[in-house]
């Protein structure tokens, strides 16, 4: 067990003990975790911990826990399972399995602080696994066998983990979908990472898995070319959204294939129509255009 995992004891909620922080963002802080069973059984987890302002929000809280229990229903290896939710003193708590890695943010950062690209087989498997575990979502059942009709809704580097057993692996299914629901009920506006939001996203409520197949397809975009495909503020990003004319990978990064160019560029067309139909249709027609990393 890593010496972390032993330091930083916080408090207990539940059935599980806090420890120090392992990561920060907008909505949450992300904690090391152990899960305290009965006769001396624990596992490590991780354990989100939203803000004070989210948990203090009834509608909030009634839709986090709505898309919790749901999120619970994805099953598969390339989606981070959420295992628990806890709501104690007014706080909300995410319990997740741990899985040791880094963000593909994280990773990109790297990449480019060191003035390369990850290699195009590394991203290219990285990108399929996404897919894959957004695929699961998308096709994830009640437990009568209904149709559940999860849609992420934040496909973004930050929630896509890197483990170090060379699974990619997406996370914050349910929270993301809680957030938008809140946010766009609430005062019509549009929040959230916007470089990443499908042109019907910024539109309309009425959204469906092709959004996802989208933003997939910038992360893509991004990890082929080590370049933010959409930058600035939020009005310049919103006119490159609606206005800009993508262009091939190929053209940041000679060498790409042409028939990986004609991947991305599909999955981001503004037409939802003329997009790959679900995540695995264009998983496959990845593992066709490029040569992919083992793990």
């Amino acid at each position: 067990m890593p010496s972390h995992e032993l330091s930083g004891y916080q408090r207990t909620i539940g059935r599980y003990a806090l420890f120090g922080e392992l990561a920060s963002g907008g909505m949450a802080t992300v904690h090391l975790g152990r899960f305290l069973g009965p006769v001396g059984f624990a596992r490590t987890v991780a354990i989100k911990r939203l803000h004070p302002q989210f948990a203090k929000d009834p509608d909030f809280v009634s839709m986090f826990l709505d898309e919790a229990r749901l999120a619970a229903r994805i099953r598969h290896p390339n989606v981070v399972p959420t295992l628990d939710v806890e709501s104690l003193d007014g706080e909300l708590f995410l319990v997740m399995e741990y899985v040791e890695g880094e963000s593909l943010a994280s990773l990109l950062r790297r990449s480019k602080a060191q003035g390369t690209t990850p290699p195009l087989s590394v991203s290219v498997a990285v990108m399929v696994a996404v897919l894959h575990g957004l695929h699961a979502a998308h096709e994830a059942t009640s437990e009568r066998g209904e149709p559940l009709h999860i849609v992420h809704r934040d496909v973004s580097p930050q929630n896509i983990l890197v483990g170090v057993d060379g699974v990619a692996r997406v996370l914050d299914f349910g929270v993301a979908k809680a957030a938008w629901r809140l946010q766009t009920t609430q005062d019509g506006q549009l929040k959230g990472k916007l470089a990443y939001m499908a042109p019907e996203q910024l539109e309309s409520s009425n959204v469906d898995r092709r959004l996802d197949v989208y933003a997939a397809s910038v992360v893509t975009w991004e990890a082929l070319t080590g370049r933010r495909l959409f930058q600035g503020d939020p009005p310049q990003i919103l006119a490159q959204l609606t206005g800009k004319i993508v262009g091939p990978p190929s053209e940041v990064v000679p060498g790409i294939p042409a028939e990986l160019d004609q991947v991305v560029l599909r999955g981001l067309s503004r037409d939802k129509g003329a997009r790959f139909a679900t995540a695995h249709d264009m998983a496959a027609a990845l593992e066709k255009a490029a040569p992919i990393a083992s793990q």
